[in-house]
Parts: structure tokens; sequence; C-alpha cells
């Protein structure tokens, strides 16, 4: 919405929708049924809290039963902080009070206000279920008001609900009324002494993110207890958040207590402190003094187990921050509630908080609001005259609103003029209170992680995460996964779906100061540069002798020639020419003798720069199309490779949309055969030829969305990594590419189509989980898995690999994203793991281990393969099927031997007593039929296990008595 457009809508009640506050004329609503407790309990209630200063609405009018609820009864119970619900026997004959009722409960209790019911005289039961005098009282209702048994309907579910809630129960007989009043009115007090911590002068867009917060909380379940973390870049509105949910549901906890500034409070007077206060602010003049952690820990533990308590834990950086204040749920009450707001979300990870909110930035029109509250105190504002400098710094601050409070705060007061030349200055040079703020993060990265953070900021943002990676990788020399993903922990970047790579304008702008401030007069004195202004003025004060981390040309669309002259030491090491016109790069590009990654995505070139293989240290080349506009013609790229003897030493090449046709590859082998990493994707060949296998090095191989690909004739033989996903022609997909060989020295990652699971996987299972045994270690190198999904459609997919042993999990493999079409098959040791497995040792008893896939589409099918190179020493530590009970084989042996005896005719040479039967025991002759032989079988629950094997074997064993009977026979009668 255009910003002029937005004024005429500004209004003094314009932040009436999104802001929050806590208007509060009365702190007590007292709701009864006049004629039972007018002048008798609910007189001597109001007396007991007007005589301790509690401000209390009661209602003195002697209404007529059945009149309808006034407006201003109505407005007194939306302006009260606490109700009171006395729930006398006759309260439910009053239609006026059932209204009263469903109107405090949607007003209080659904905003998350304590409502405080007293059953006095009443029987909770009676009142939940409606029975007794609410039972009579209801049916009554449904008589009279027939013809709007919704209304009625709504009565009976307030009463079940208020009935649910925590209260007070009061029966002659049980007590004495006085000390009964005199509990209720100490609890109220000290509810309305926690006066509301101020929550911000303008609390604009707050009121939908506590709503947010409040259901992540579930505050209707009381018996568990929930911990919920609130995490955002510095400034971004953390702390406020937490302040507005802590005031409106305070008053439901026993104890409450709010620990700010965690991070800072720990640094200067260390853990120890925290504790105390902790335990001092729930238990009040009870609390203890601790010593030492490990003593606060304990008293914790055992102090607040019993309470149910609200805790907020504010700006939290570390782990034992919250180890020693909130180590585990259990250490609270049933029904407690603990918020935590950090700026890294790792922490909340490792501490198993799984219900998180990030906060995001303020809106347009929000930012709009607060900007004008701030630079004006009001919403009188000359539209025509501040719209184009409003416009400017709401751009400026993109909805962060500390900047668009100090932004409001320094610009009070002044005219246009002022705001123009202020908001010039912040975008060559960023406000000093902002930055401070946001440089908390960057200040606790280690020093690795700045540069890395400095490159992705100064250079990189909208870029591809993968591309980003080898670039860093090539520059860095180690993988960049780990690494990226701090910062995005510290909310400093963010991976968009896509693998988009972005963060805040402020977080880019920090980013750069901090780089301009290596030499704010001297752009060559810079580890980095990427305005062009500055690299004209470099290369033409001829200053590229000096040290460069990274050369970034990006939009210089009248940049048509490049020349690099009288630099033969250069120490530029990685360079974009990004949109540029460059036709082509001249020979003196070889002077950059340094260089290991070249980037010259998006441009017009007829051939691949022959310059290249003059580079020895050029590891890394990414040439990229924008499709059919790009590249002159289809063969042009392929003509630059041919008459050339030599090899590159890239081995990180991306080629894509490129429009790369079958005679590429041939050719292709001369300029890269010691490629390792290959990207072909969106290119117009028909077939991966035989001739690829001769790319030995080539481990990681991507040919997506080359729609006209119908045969993959070869593979390279080290191929480790593959993916064909978008091929829509792709139908003869090679054996070799489900060779069972190829896969089985493992860390393979293959991503094709396909209809079934390969065979040599030896356990299959519908589903999105699949089950084993194992003893002593878990075998994390040794399992390979297969992923059928039932929607064939290739999407981007978040693989989330989860392994539970013994019920409990252990392992989470979260954030590989692949793309893939059909049939995924990867080895475990590949997934990047939360917690790793690699050398625990579990005991030495069979473990029952579930490895499960959660991924956007469904799973048709998963299969597991034991790695024969990585567990032939532990394969008889692998079961598929429960190894406690026994197989078959076993039930056999151990039910009983088979013990097959020949009774003869009296005086036969060939008899042998019982004793010295081949079996070595007395068996039992009983069962003998004349001369027969019959099998006997030790115990008699043989034939209980009715099985296939057993039969034959019974079968057999027959047989064999039969035969050794005859053959008896015959020697008896010779």
């Amino acid at each position: 919405m255009p910003l002029q457009s937005s004024f005429s809508s500004f209004s003094t009640h314009s932040s009436s929708s999104s802001s929050i506050r806590y208007p509060w004329k009365y702190h007590v609503f007292i709701s009864f049924r006049g004629e039972d407790t007018r002048y008798g309990f609910t007189g001597n209630l109001y007396k007991a809290l007007f005589d301790k200063g509690v401000h209390t609405f009661i209602d003195d009018e002697e209404l007529q039963r059945g009149h309808e609820i006034t407006p201003s009864l109505l407005k007194a119970i939306e302006e009260s902080r606490i109700a009171i619900i006395i729930l006398s026997p006759n309260y439910a004959s009053s239609s006026f009070c059932l209204d009263e009722l469903v109107h405090i409960l949607h007003c209080i209790k659904g905003n998350d206000r304590l409502v405080l019911p007293v059953f006095y005289e009443a029987d909770p039961s009676d009142v939940r279920h409606q029975r007794n005098s609410f039972g009579e009282a209801m049916a009554k209702h449904e008589e009279k008001f027939k013809s709007d048994l919704n209304k009625v309907h709504k009565w009976k579910q307030a009463l079940h609900q208020v009935a649910n809630l925590s209260g007070y129960h009061f029966k002659h007989g049980d007590g004495y009324e006085h000390k009964f009043i005199a509990n209720i009115v100490e609890e109220i007090s000290r509810k309305i002494n926690r006066v509301p911590l101020p929550v911000a002068d303008y609390p604009v867009g707050l009121k939908s993110r506590v709503s947010n917060i409040i259901s992540l909380l579930e505050m209707d379940s009381s018996d568990r207890v929930h911990m919920v973390g609130i995490h955002g870049i510095g400034g971004i509105g953390k702390t406020t958040l937490a302040i507005a949910v802590y005031n409106l549901i305070a008053d439901n906890f026993e104890s409450v207590c709010f620990l700010e500034d965690v991070r800072e409070n720990s640094s200067k007077y260390g853990l120890v402190h925290l504790q105390n206060n902790l335990l001092c602010k729930i238990l009040g003049k009870e609390g203890v003094q601790i010593q030492g952690v490990k003593e606060g820990t304990s008293q914790i533990q055992q102090r607040l187990r019993g309470k149910k308590v609200l805790l907020i834990l504010d700006d939290v950086d570390e782990q034992k921050q919250l180890e020693s204040i909130a180590g585990k749920p259990n250490w609270f009450g049933g029904g407690s509630r603990v918020i935590i707001t950090t700026r890294d979300t790792h922490l909340l990870k490792l501490h198993n908080v799984e219900k998180t909110f990030e906060v995001a930035a303020l809106s347009k029109k929000h930012s709009l609001e607060l900007l004008v509250k701030k630079a004006f105190k009001n919403d009188e504002v000359n539209s025509s005259y501040y719209a184009n400098v409003l416009n400017c710094a709401i751009t400026y601050a993109s909805g962060h609103p500390l900047a668009l409070e100090i932004i409001g705060s320094n610009l009070f007061g002044k005219e246009v003029e002022h705001w123009e030349s202020a908001l010039h200055q912040y975008e060559k040079i960023p406000n000093r209170e902002i930055q401070q703020i946001l440089k908390i993060s960057y200040n606790a990265l280690e020093e690795y992680e700045k540069n890395i953070f400095l490159d992705i900021t100064c250079c990189f943002k909208g870029h591809n995460l993968k591309e980003i990676g080898d670039i860093l990788h090539a520059h860095y020399g180690y993988n960049m996964s780990y690494h990226i993903q701090r910062l995005v922990d510290k909310s400093l970047i963010k991976i968009k779906f896509g693998d988009q790579v972005t963060f805040h304008d402020l977080i880019e702008d920090m980013g750069k100061e901090i780089v301009r401030q290596e030499s704010p007069n001297m752009p060559g004195n810079r580890s980095r540069l990427w305005y062009h202004e500055d690299i004209v003025q470099v290369l033409q004060e001829k200053q590229v002798s000096y040290y460069f981390n990274d050369f970034s040309f990006m939009s210089l669309n009248l940049l048509y020639h490049l020349m690099i002259l009288y630099c033969h030491s250069p120490k530029v090491e990685m360079l974009r020419l990004c949109g540029t016109n460059i036709k082509d790069l001249p020979s003196s590009f070889q002077n950059l003798c340094e260089l290991s990654c070249l980037n010259l995505s998006g441009h017009t070139f007829h051939r691949i720069p022959s310059v290249i293989v003059n580079m020895p240290k050029l590891f890394t080349l990414y040439i990229g199309g924008e499709g059919n506009k790009t590249w002159v013609s289809r063969n042009k790229l392929e003509e630059g490779v041919e008459g050339t003897l030599s090899s590159s030493n890239v081995t990180n090449l991306t080629l894509d949309k490129c429009m790369l046709s079958d005679n590429f590859f041939p050719l292709a082998l001369a300029w890269f055969r010691n490629v390792k990493t290959l990207d072909l994707s969106s290119n117009r060949f028909t077939i991966l030829p035989e001739c690829i296998q001769d790319f030995r090095f080539l481990s990681s191989l991507k040919v997506d969305f080359c729609t006209k690909l119908v045969k993959i004739a070869g593979i390279p033989p080290n191929l480790k990594q593959f993916s064909a996903v978008g091929c829509s022609n792709l139908t003869e997909v090679t054996s070799v590419l489900l060779n069972q060989e190829l896969h089985e020295n493992g860390r393979t990652e293959f991503a094709l189509p396909g209809t079934m699971i390969p065979a040599w996987f030896e356990e299959k299972r519908k589903g999105d989980s699949i089950s084993f045994w194992f003893r002593g270690e878990f075998p994390s190198n040794a399992l390979c898995f297969a992923i059928l999904k039932r929607n064939r459609r290739s999407s981007g997919t978040r693989i989330t690999t989860m392994v539970s042993i013994n019920g409990k999990q252990v392992s989470r493999g979260d954030g590989r994203t692949q793309t893939f079409q059909e049939l995924f098959i990867f080895d475990l040791s590949m997934t990047k793991k939360t917690y790793h497995l690699d050398g625990i040792c579990f005991e030495n008893k069979w473990n029952h281990a579930n490895v499960s896939f959660k991924i956007y589409d469904l799973m048709e099918e998963c299969g597991m393969h034991i790695l024969k190179q990585e567990s032939s020493s532990i394969m008889k530590d692998i079961r598929f099927t429960n190894p406690c009970i026994k197989n078959d084989d076993e039930a056999l042996h151990g039910i009983g031997s088979i013990d097959v005896r020949l009774r003869l005719q009296p005086g036969s040479a060939t008899s042998q007593p019982a004793s010295q039967n081949p079996l070595g025991h007395s068996g039992d002759t009983s069962h003998s039929k004349g001369n027969w032989a019959v099998p006997q079988f030790r115990g008699g629950t043989v034939f209980a296990r009715r099985n296939i094997k057993m039969m034959l074997c019974v079968m057999f064993y027959t047989m064999l008595s039969i035969v050794v009977c005859g053959l008896g026979m015959w020697l008896g009668k010779n």
C-alpha cells in the first residue's frame, strides 16, 4: 500500500487492533446470586476486600430475575483484572447470572486473566454435571427458552467450564466463614500487589504475537509443565513480547519470576546471583542464600517442584544458564510455564524446547504507526509534507522496532530537511546505537565464524546455500555447513525455502560497516570490496597488491571488458563476475595466480574462457546461463573446449543452463578430467555416455531437470552422490546405479527415478519407519536406507531422520534438504545429525532401534541394508527380528531332542536296554505299541509350535522310525 494512501486511514484509533494495553479499572468483579448471598457471604467478602484496598465492583442494584444484563455491567466485566464467581445453590436459577457468567468466561478467562470460582454451599460436581438445584434450574430454563435452546446450551457449557477451574469450596460446619474469606482476600491481595511490568511506550503489532505465544503455552493444560522459546535478532521485540505475555497470564500462577537480561547479569554477577534471585522471588521471606551453582540447582529442584510457577528467562545466551535455573520441566510443579528469550536457536534445541516462536519484522502498516508515534508523539501528520521521508525511514528500518524507535526519537520535532540528511547518512554509516544492539550476536562468534559472516553479508545476500558453501569451502579449505548453521542459530542469517540465504537489511549494514571500519578512508586496505565505486577506485589506483579475501563484481552491467595488468603477485582468491557484459576473459586474467574460485553466472560468453587452463590454483568454476537467452548458440560452448591438450585443475564445476548437447562429454574430458563435483543441471544432452567413466575423481554428479535425458550408459567409478530430479523423459535407469557393489562401500546419496526398492535391501517396510536389534556399539556407519515416495512429483523435500533406541530418541538428522523425485538411497552417516551416535556403546544386550523418516511428501516404503564393508565384524550383533524370541530351529532344539526307540522281540540279538539308547537317557516306554518303534519327545509342547520346519522334521523322523521298525521285523524273521 502506498504510504500516502495509508495516511488517509491513519487516526488516533489506528492502534486499537494492533496494540496491547491493560486498562483495568477494577481489581475484582464479583458475580453472585443476590437472593442467596448479598447480605451474607458476598457482603462480608466485599467488605474484606474493600478494607484491604482492593478496588472491587459489586452490583448493588436489586435487579429482577431475568432482567437483561446492562451495557455498563458488561463494561465493568471487561475492565476487571480478576473475576470471583460465587456459585451458591440458586445461582443457576437466574438467567441474569448465567449471562454474566458467559460474558466473564469470554472476556476475562478468554484473555487468560484469572477467574476464581467460590463454591458456596454447592458441590462442584453438581455444577459440573448440572445435578440437584443446578439440574432443576437448567430444566426450567429449557422449558422457558424452547425457542432459543442455543442460549441454554451456552449456559450449560459455562457451568461445566467454571466447575473445572481451581477455586474455593465452603460448606457450613467445615470451618469459620471469616477465615475462609480471609484466605480468598489474601490470594487476591497477592495477585494485585504484583504490578504489571512496563511493556513499551507504543506496543504496536503486539496483540497477535501475544496470542501466538498464549497458544503455544496451552494455558488450559494444568498438569504438564510447558517450555516455550522466543527467538529473533537483537532489538526485534523478544523481551517486549515476553513482558506482555507475563503481564497477561501472571495471575494464573501461584508464584511468578521475571529474570531479565540473563546474559549480562550472568556475566557480571554469576549464575549464583540469578539462582538466589529466583528463589527469593518465588519463596519470598523463605528464600535461601546459596553459595554455589550446584547447591542452587538442588535447592531450585527441591523447593519449586510443588509450585505452579511462571518463569521468564530473558536474553539467554549460554546453555549453562538454562541448566542451572530451569534444567528440566520436572523441577517445577504441574501447570508451570517457562518462557525463554534468546538470539540462539541452537540453545533451545539443546534444551529440548520444542515449542518456539520467531519474532518477525513489523509490517509496513505497523512500522508506520510506530514511527509516527515516536517522531510526532501523536497521530497528526502532514501526509504530503512527510510522506517521502517516512517512506525512506520505513524502508531503511525494514520493520525493525528498535531502529524505528531510535530514528523516530532522533528526528522528533525535526523538519523534512533534517530527516533527509539523517537518512542519507544512515545509508552510508549506520546508526551506532542500532549497531551496538545487533553486534552482540556478532561478538559472540568465534573469529573464523566472524570472517564467514562478513563474507556472506558483504557479498552473498540472496544466493544459494550450496553456491556459498562451495565458494567458502574453496577459500577456507573446509566444509562450511556447520559454520553457516551457527550463523542461522545466532539469528544472524536465514535460509529460506529453496536454500536461499538471506538476512535483515540492518544485519547486512552491520556486516558492511564492520568491514568499512577496517579502513574508513582507504578501500584498498579493507578485507572485502562490494561497492562498485570502491572497486573502481582500488583498480584505478593500482591498489590490488593489497590482500583481498574476495572480489565481487555484481550488477556492473556497463562492464564490457576487464584487464588485470601489473599485478604479478595479487592475492585475490575469489572473484565473482555476475551480470556483467564481458564476452570473454583476457589472457591477463591468468595474472590472478592465487585465484581459487571464479563465478561467471549470468553471462553471454560464447565459449568457456581458455585462460582458466593456465590458472593452476583455480579449483572452483561456476558458469551459468539464463536459459535460451544467454548462450548465443547451442554448440559455441562445446567448440570452446576443442583443441586443448592440457587439463585444468578445476575440481568443482557447475555448468547449468548452458544448453549442452551430447557432444559435450568427450570434449569436456580434455579440460576437466580432475573434476570431483559436477553440476550439469538444466541442459540438453540426451545420454550420459560410457566415456563419463573416465572421470576417475568424480564423486558428485547432478543432472537435475535435464528434460531431454533418456538414458544413462555409464557412471564414474568413484561416484558417491548422484541426482537426476525432474528428468521427465528418463525411463531407462541403468542397473549400475542400483548395483549393490556401488553402494557397499558406504557414503552414497542417490536421488533418481524408481518404482521399487532394490532387492539387496535386507529389510523393507511399508510406511515411514523401520526397526532392528543390535548389541554393543550402534552401527551408524554401517546402515544404508532407501525411501520410496508415494507422491512422484519432484519437490524440495526436507528429510528428517530420527533414531530411537529402546523407545527413546537419541539422534536426529535435522535439516538435510534433498530434491528427489521417486527413489532416494542414502547412507545414515551422510545425514547432518543434531546428536551424534558415533562411538557410543550401549549395554551388552539386545537393544531395539527404530529409524523413522519425516518428509513433506507421503512415503510408500522404506528399506534398510547393512553395509558389509563397514559391518563384517558386527553382523552377528544385528538382527531384524527380536532375538529374545527364539527362531524356529532354536525352538525345536530347546523344546526337546527327538528320542527314537525300537522295541524288538525279547531275546533279539539287536535289542538293548533303554538306558543304553543313543540319546543317553532312560525314556518312558509306556507309549510303545507292540513291537513298533515310536518316536518320543522330551517335553510335551513340541506340537504347540505349528510351523512348516517343525512339521517337516516330525515327518522325517516318523518315516525314519517306520523304516527302522520294518528292518527290525525283517531281522526277527530271519
